[in-house]
């Protein structure tokens, strides 16, 4: 499975389209995490959470924060310390 970094965020395409995708922008060297989206077909297989564990990564390699907007990323920060570095 193989993200792709667009002008959003990281986009997984199948077939060209897109299928499952998790947006953000940065302010102040803080990507404010603005939303997540898997297609149903594909739902249930961690799909969003490979997207931003790809994310972190992102964030980690351009010593960015994140800010949690979308629903999905804040259950995700609260429920795991590995995102506690780049959380704000």
């Amino acid at each position: 499975m193989e993200f792709e970094l667009t002008e959003k965020g990281y986009e997984l395409f199948q077939q060209g389209k897109s299928v499952a995708r998790i947006e953000w922008y940065v302010e102040d060297n803080v990507m404010q995490m603005t939303g997540t989206y898997t297609d149903e077909v594909l739902r249930g297989q961690g799909i969003a959470g490979k997207l931003l564990n790809k994310a972190v990564e992102y964030a980690r390699a351009h010593d960015y924060k994140m800010k949690a907007i979308c629903p999905y990323v804040v259950k995700k920060f609260e429920d795991s310390a590995f995102y506690n570095d780049v959380k704000i």
